[in-house]
C-alpha cells in the first residue's frame, strides 16, 4: 500500500484522545493484519494531498498543489473544517469512492427492483448510504398483468433491500444506511406508517412520509383525499386526511418512526427541475437527490471563528476564507471520487451538488453567552446561515469562472433568474456530523449538547468524567467549578434545576432536553431559509410529551418553511409497542409501560449445564427469530430456597426479554452479583446464580466480548460496539465513546 511522505515541515495536529480511538478504528488505513499503518498526521496529508492533486486539471486555477495540500491540511488539522467520512476514509486509496449519500431510483417491475438492490448493495460496498422512493412500486394485492399474479407491495420488498443491507460490511469501516420514502397518496400508505412498529424491524432502514400540499390542505380542512395507483396514475381508494395524519402522528410518538418530508417544497427548490422530480431523500433527509445523484458533504466547526475582540464576537473574515477554501475543496473531491456505477459519475458530473454545512453550534453560543433557546440565538442562527449560503455561492462563481459551470447550468432555475452562473448546483446542506463532531472536539451539527458532562467508560471499571470545556470554564470564572459537581451533572445531564448555580450560567448551558420542542423546530427553521438542500436537526420531546406535541410540531414544521422533521421522545423505544396492534398491545403491560409479547405456542431453544455453588444448574434459553426470548434456570440437586432463586431470575429475565430490553442491558445487570458459593467453570470464576446465567447470555450471544457498564436496563439502545448508550440526535443514533453510528 503507497503511502504519500508527509513533509517533514508540517505540524501535527493535536487532538483529544477520545478523537484519537475513533480515527485508529475507523478512519487510518489498515493493513493486512487489520493494524494502522498511517498514523493521524497521515491520514490528514493524504486526503490533503490527493484533494489538492485534482487542481492540475484547471489551467486557470489560482493555487498551486503544494500550496493548495497545505492549505487543506492546515484547515482540517485546526478542525475548522471536516468533509464527510468517505473522504477522510477512501481519498488516496485504491477505494477512492469519497462520497456519503445516493438515491437510486425503484422502478415497478421485477428487474428494476433487483437491480436496485444490486446497486445498493456496490454503494454500501463503498461506504455510501442510499436512499429511495418506493412510491412506484403498486400496491399489496394488485394485479400483476405479466403474470397474472398479484403484487407484494412496497413494504415486502423494503425487506429484500434491508435483508441485503445486512449481509454487506461497508468497506470495513461503515455499515449500510438506508432511507424508504413513500408518497402519502400511495394506496399502501397505512402499512407503511406502521412498518417499523416491531422493534428491530426495517433496521436498516430510516423511513420517511412524503406529504404533500394536497394532503395538508385536507388535513386543514378535514376532508378525504385521493390515493394514487403509480401503475396507471388512477384513484384507488379514499382515506379521511386527518386519520391519516393521527396515525403518522401515533407512530412518531411511539417510536420515533417514521419521520416527514414535504415533498412540494423540495421540488420548488430543486434547481434543475428539468432533470426530473425529487423523490427521496438520503438515510437522515438532509440530501433530497435526483436518482443515480451522489452528494460529497462536509462541515465547518463554527467553534473555531469565535473572536472576542470583534463586535460581535465572530471573525467573519475567517468564516469567509474557510468557506471558500471548503468549496474549492468539495468541488474537487467531485473530481477524485470514483463512483460504484457509471450512470452516478455521469449524473454528478452534469449537476456537481455538494452540501456545506456546519458543527459547533452550540459551541459558539456558549462562547458568546447566547441561550440556545432564545430569540438571540434564532436571529444570530438565519445571520450565519445567509453568510455560509451567500460565501458559498461567491466561491462557487470564483470556481465556475476557473472551471465553467456545472453541466446542467444553462437548463437550471439559475439561468432562469440570470443568476451565477455557478460550479455546483447545491453549495448548502446542514448534514450529520455525529463522528466529525468527535474528531474536532466540538458539539454536532446545529444541535444543542446532549449532555454538559458524562462519565466515560475508559478501561475495565475505570470510570472518566469529562466536561464541555466552556461549561468547565464558565464554572471556574464564577468560582463554582468542583469535581463533585461535575461528577452530579454527569448524573443528572442538566444543570437546570441546580439552583445553586449563577443564573447566568444555568440560563446560557442548556443541554438538547432543557430546549422547549419548539424552539428545536424554530432552530431548525432558521437554518433552512438559507440552506440550498435540507437540515438534519433532531426535535427532542420529554417522555411526557403527547401526541398532540407532536402534532404541533409537524404542524409548525410545514408552517415555518422546514423540508421535513425528525422528532425523537425520550425514552419511546423502550415503550415502543413490540406487537402488532393495540388488541395485542393491551394483553400484557408491564408496570413501567414496557410490552410483554406474547408467547408463541412452539418455541425452539437449547439446553446448557452449567456449574455453580449450589451444584449443577440446567440454563434453557428458548429464541424467536434467533433472538433470546425467555430464560429457565434449575438446579439439580439443592434446596428449595436456591431453586426458587433461579426460578425467580428466570422469569424475571424472560419478562425483560419479552419487553424489548438488550441482552446487553440484562447481563450488564445480572454479571459480576456475588454470593457464598463460588466455582470455577471454564477458567472462569461464577460467583453466584444470577452471574453464571449472565455468563451464558454473554457468550451465546455477544460472542464472549468484554462487557463495559452501559444504559440503564431500561430498553435504552446501546453500542454494539463498546457498550455505551447511544445518543439520537440529527435523525440517527450516534455513539459519543467510539464514533458507532446507525446511519452509517
Amino acid at each position: 500500500m503507497n503511502m504519500p511522505v508527509v513533509p517533514t515541515d508540517i505540524e501535527k495536529p493535536s487532538i483529544n484522545p477520545n478523537a484519537e480511538i475513533v480515527l485508529r478504528k475507523r478512519y487510518l488505513r489498515k493493513g493486512p493484519d487489520g493494524n494502522p499503518v498511517e498514523d493521524v498526521q497521515g491520514m490528514f496529508w493524504r486526503v490533503a494531498s490527493a484533494i489538492a492533486s485534482e487542481e492540475v486539471k484547471y489551467a486557470k486555477s489560482s493555487f498551486d498543489v503544494d500550496r493548495l495540500a497545505r492549505e487543506f491540511y492546515s484547515l482540517m488539522t485546526s478542525f475548522r473544517f471536516l468533509p464527510n467520512s468517505p473522504t477522510l476514509m477512501n481519498a488516496g486509496t485504491e477505494l477512492g469512492q469519497l462520497a456519503a449519500c445516493f438515491v437510486l431510483p425503484v422502478g415497478d417491475s421485477m428487474e428494476d427492483i433487483f437491480a436496485s438492490v444490486r446497486d445498493a448493495a456496490l454503494i454500501h460496498k463503498s461506504g455510501g448510504g442510499t436512499g429511495f422512493s418506493f412510491s412506484r412500486l403498486r400496491r399489496e394485492g394488485a394485479r400483476v398483468g405479466s403474470t397474472g399474479g398479484v403484487a407484494s407491495g412496497p413494504v415486502s420488498f423494503m425487506k429484500i433491500f434491508n435483508t441485503a443491507t445486512e449481509q454487506v460490511k461497508q468497506g470495513g469501516t461503515r455499515r449500510g444506511a438506508n432511507m424508504g420514502i413513500l408518497r402519502v397518496d400511495h394506496p399502501d400508505i397505512l402499512k407503511f406508517i406502521s412498518c417499523k412498529e416491531r422493534e428491530g424491524e426495517l433496521n436498516n432502514f430510516n423511513i420517511s412520509v412524503a406529504l404533500t400540499e394536497k394532503f395538508m390542505q385536507a388535513v386543514e380542512a378535514d376532508e378525504e383525499y385521493s390515493l394514487i395507483a403509480p401503475q396507471n396514475g388512477q384513484e384507488d381508494g379514499r382515506l379521511r386526511a386527518r386519520e391519516v395524519f393521527a396515525l403518522l402522528v401515533r407512530k412518531a410518538w411511539e417510536s420515533g418512526d417514521p419521520g416527514i418530508v414535504f415533498l412540494d417544497r423540495i421540488n420548488r427548490d430543486n434547481p434543475t427541475p428539468k432533470q426530473g422530480e425529487i423523490e427521496s431523500t438520503n438515510p437522515c433527509g438532509e440530501q433530497p437527490l435526483l436518482p443515480y445523484e451522489a452528494c460529497n458533504l462536509g462541515s465547518i466547526n463554527l467553534a473555531t471563528i469565535y473572536d472576542p475582540n470583534s463586535d460581535d464576537g465572530i471573525d467573519w473574515d475567517e468564516f469567509k476564507r474557510i468557506t471558500h477554501l471548503a468549496v474549492r475543496f468539495l468541488d474537487n473531491v467531485i473530481d477524485a471520487s470514483r463512483y460504484p456505477l457509471d450512470k452516478i459519475t455521469e449524473t454528478v458530473g452534469r449537476n456537481r451538488k455538494i452540501g456545506l454545512g456546519l458543527m459547533g453550534w452550540a459551541d459558539l453560543l456558549f462562547q458568546l453567552r447566547v441561550p440556545y433557546n432564545s430569540q438571540e440565538a434564532l436571529i444570530l442562527g438565519e445571520k450565519v446561515m445567509k453568510f455560509l449560503q451567500a460565501e458559498s455561492k461567491a466561491a462557487s462563481k470564483i470556481l465556475a469562472e476557473e472551471r465553467g459551470a456545472f453541466a446542467a447550468y444553462d437548463e437550471s432555475t439559475y439561468a432562469d433568474k440570470k443568476v451565477g452562473p455557478y460550479r455546483n448546483a447545491t453549495t448548502t446542506t446542514i448534514a450529520p456530523t455525529g463522528t466529525l463532531s468527535i474528531i474536532a472536539g466540538c458539539s454536532s451539527g446545529i444541535e444543542p449538547l446532549f449532555a454538559l458532562s458524562f462519565t466515560r467508560n475508559v478501561m475495565d471499571g475505570e470510570k472518566l468524567v469529562e466536561a464541555n470545556p466552556y461549561f468547565e470554564q464558565a464554572l471556574r470564572e464564577t468560582e463554582s467549578y468542583s469535581k463533585a459537581l461535575m461528577e452530579d451533572v454527569a448524573k443528572k445531564g442538566s444543570i437546570a434545576h441546580m439552583e445553586l448555580l449563577p443564573d447566568d450560567i444555568r440560563r446560557v448551558f442548556v443541554t438538547a432536553h432543557d430546549v422547549e420542542p419548539t424552539y428545536h423546530l424554530k432552530m431548525q427553521a432558521a437554518f433552512q431559509k438559507f440552506t440550498d438542500n435540507a437540515v438534519s436537526k433532531t426535535v427532542n420531546l420529554p417522555s411526557s410529551a403527547s401526541e398532540e406535541d407532536i402534532r404541533e410540531i409537524y404542524w409548525m414544521a410545514y408552517e415555518m418553511g422546514c423540508k421535513g422533521v425528525t422528532v425523537y421522545r425520550d425514552g419511546c423505544k423502550a415503550s415502543q409497542v413490540l406487537c402488532t396492534g393495540e388488541a395485542e398491545a393491551k394483553k400484557a403491560p408491564t408496570a413501567n409501560g414496557l410490552v410483554a409479547r406474547p408467547r408463541p405456542d412452539v418455541v425452539y431453544g437449547f439446553t446448557q449445564k452449567v456449574k455453580t455453588g449450589f451444584g449443577d444448574m440446567y440454563v434453557t434459553v428458548n429464541e424467536v427469530d434467533g433472538k433470546p426470548f425467555e430464560v429457565f434456570a434449575t438446579l439439580g440437586k439443592s434446596g428449595q430456597s436456591a431453586m426458587a432463586k433461579a426460578e425467580a431470575i428466570g422469569r424475571l429475565v424472560s419478562l425483560a426479554l419479552r419487553s424489548g430490553i438488550a441482552v446487553r442491558a440484562i447481563v450488564n445487570q445480572l454479571e459480576g452479583i456475588g454470593g457464598e458459593h463460588t466455582v470455577f467453570e471454564k477458567k472462569r470464576l461464577l460467583k453466584s446464580i444470577p452471574d453464571a446465567v449472565a455468563w451464558i447470555l454473554r457468550t451465546r450471544y455477544m460472542q464472549g466480548e468484554k462487557l463495559k457498564p452501559s444504559g440503564n436496563g431500561m430498553g435504552q439502545p446501546t453500542c454494539v460496539e463498546c457498550g455505551e448508550v447511544l445518543v439520537f440526535e440529527e435523525g440517527c443514533y450516534i455513539c459519543k465513546g467510539c464514533g458507532f453510528t446507525k446511519c452509517g
